[in-house]
């Protein structure tokens, strides 16, 4: 299919386009998983287990999530420093 083409088919709202793309090499852009080991005392550990089992996730999930939103907040707090805040 030429672009012109793919570009009209979205353009035009077709339900469904992933069939005309090629997914086999797709990648999500600063989604690269790099696996690292972290020890935590035993109390931290349990913590984590009760607090996911208590939400549903697994303690990978619950870890992860908690992670990100601690970056995104410090992220943000650099921003608000940087404006005089």
């Amino acid at each position: 299919m030429k672009a012109k083409d793919f570009d009209k088919k979205f353009d035009d709202d077709a339900l469904d386009i992933t069939d005309d793309l090629d997914l086999t090499s797709a990648r999500r852009v600063n989604q690269q998983q790099k696996r690292i080991n972290v020890d935590f005392p035993a109390w931290v550990v349990e913590s984590l287990d009760r607090e996911a089992a208590r939400i549903g996730v697994t303690r990978q999930s619950i870890i992860k999530v908690w992670l990100v939103e601690r970056l995104k907040a410090e992220a943000s707090n650099d921003g608000l420093k940087e404006l005089g805040h």
